[in-house]
């Protein structure tokens, strides 16, 4: 017969934890919980509270900013998964000293630290400059585009959320009637009354008419969303702050999560979220959010003059070389069109004789006397757009009749797009600041220029692959910019942290 070791769930017994023990020097806990306690200055949260002589005691702002960094870099962003870890998991319950706030106490100390973020963030910086993290004199910006807590279904203009509510209210009203014709005939059958509790259409009609009243009740709080250029963007119902972004994943709605970073260490100087796809605009708040931070931990207020900064092509834009000018930095800012003119970039195709050449505006004849282009096959383009601003330069644009393309033989040479239904010419006027672009354009295409230009994506890149990937911060749990804002910083908190574990010579590093 078998013989197993006997076991008794009733049995007693103490397992004694030193808490501190569990905080290891060299790992990244140690680092927030050493820096929390003597490098963060959280006595800027006591103006909340006023329970000197009455009320309940509250947990320490230590405590709860060292769980919240914690639970960020083990990608817990959610406030009931920090709760339950702080239960569970020895080094939360080392780091929170035992104790157990609630996962609303959690939650709300997050969401309200819109004042308090910013100088959070210094004091991590202000450690990355003494111990000697930051080079100050080459930067790169970019963006990560991130999740909002808001779904991409409920955005749209204010007359698709228009006609959604009114196919909503249908759709109610046919249900209803429904259930009138079909309660009606339980009673000629005298099959006596209804049975309890709410059946699957009164459930969905339910549903469905409060669908209908939120889009109602947005659309009376809220006109229509418009963007940079004085025309309507979509809106969205859920979090109107975040925008509709396309990615590499996907479309998503959300943030786009700029980030300026020292080649240095890959160090975080200043980030900020914005909603905003495009990054035509972002260099100059980034820039003045980096220049307050850095003059807080002790550099000049020309700390930029003279240094480099690098970003990609969707940064090149009349306003982002402006402000580099005006803060005399060295910006590498390429066009869209610079890997087309770089003989180690471009992509050499075999040429094969049976595709026929593409047409070019060199193939569109201009009739002066009436502002239109003449198509190969002897069509008119009129005049679509008077100016439009691109990368820099002012074009009018020229647009074909839909008619005059559908059947046209030429069409495959003729339209770059095979879905396109028509054809657009667009011809340069003028560059838009010229004396910033061409510049700019000079810079990227020499020799040197490329070789700076080429470090930019070994600085900024892999601090998203961490953030993102390593930490698993791939969403923001909260809604509006403030409050996303607030978890943005927190995210480059954690990253900057772990740069002074890493590499700090006073605060764990082996």
């Amino acid at each position: 017969m078998a013989k197993y070791k006997h076991y008794d769930y009733s049995q007693k017994s103490l397992i004694p934890i030193s808490l501190e023990e569990q905080l290891i020097p060299g790992t990244l806990e140690f680092a927030i919980h050493t820096l929390v306690e003597s490098r963060m200055d959280t006595s800027i949260f006591d103006v909340r509270y006023s329970n000197d002589d009455a009320g309940c005691s509250a947990y320490d702002p230590k405590i709860l900013l060292k769980v919240v960094l914690f639970g960020y870099s083990r990608g817990l962003t959610s406030s009931r998964r920090i709760e339950r870890a702080c239960r569970e998991n020895v080094t939360f319950m080392a780091l929170s000293c035992g104790q157990k706030p609630d996962h609303s106490t959690i939650a709300a100390f997050v969401s309200s630290m819109k004042d308090e973020i910013l100088p959070l963030f210094r004091d991590i910086l202000l450690v990355c400059e003494e111990e000697d993290l930051l080079g100050g004199t080459f930067f790169a910006i970019d963006g990560l585009r991130l999740s909002s807590n808001a779904s991409k279904e409920w955005s749209g203009k204010r007359s698709y959320l228009e006609r959604k509510q009114e196919k909503l209210e249908k759709k109610v009203k046919q249900l209803i009637e429904e259930q009138v014709e079909e309660d009606k005939g339980d009673d000629d059958e005298g099959k006596g009354g209804r049975s309890s509790g709410l059946s699957n259409r009164e459930k969905r009609i339910e549903k469905l008419q409060k669908q209908a009243d939120r889009i109602e009740k947005f659309l009376k709080k809220n006109g229509p969303k418009m963007g940079r250029q004085g025309r309507e963007i979509k809106s969205n119902i859920t979090d109107n702050e975040s925008a509709t972004l396309v990615t590499s994943h996907g479309t998503i709605q959300g943030y786009n999560s700029q980030a300026l970073v020292d080649s240095k260490r890959q160090v975080i100087v200043h980030g900020e979220a914005f909603g905003d796809s495009q990054d035509h605009h972002h260099v100059p708040p980034v820039l003045d959010g980096a220049k307050e931070n850095m003059t807080r931990v002790g550099y000049d207020k020309d700390c930029f003059e003279g240094k480099i900064l690098t970003a990609d092509s969707l940064y090149h834009s009349s306003t982002n070389i402006k402000k580099c000018k005006e803060e005399k930095l060295d910006a590498y800012i390429p066009d869209r069109e610079f890997r087309k003119r770089d003989p180690d970039l471009r992509i050499k195709t075999p040429v094969n004789p049976k595709v026929r050449k593409k047409f070019t505006l060199k193939d569109f004849q201009h009739n002066e006397a009436r502002d239109e282009f003449i198509c190969p096959e002897g069509k008119s383009l009129k005049i679509f757009q008077k100016k439009v601003k691109s990368y820099g330069v002012i074009y009018r644009r020229y647009a074909a009749d839909k008619k005059d393309c559908q059947g046209c033989q030429l069409k495959p040479q003729c339209l770059i797009n095979k879905k396109a239904k028509r054809r657009f010419v667009s011809v340069p006027l003028m560059g838009a600041s010229h004396n910033l672009t061409k510049p700019m354009i000079e810079k990227i295409d020499n020799k040197r220029g490329r070789e700076i230009y080429n470090r930019r994506i070994g600085i900024v890149e892999p601090v998203f692959a961490n953030v993102r990937t390593q930490k698993r911060m791939d969403r923001f749990t909260l809604r509006g910019k403030i409050k996303v804002n607030i978890q943005w910083l927190l995210y480059c908190m954690v990253h900057n942290i772990e740069k002074i574990a890493n590499y700090g010579v006073n605060y764990g590093a082996t």
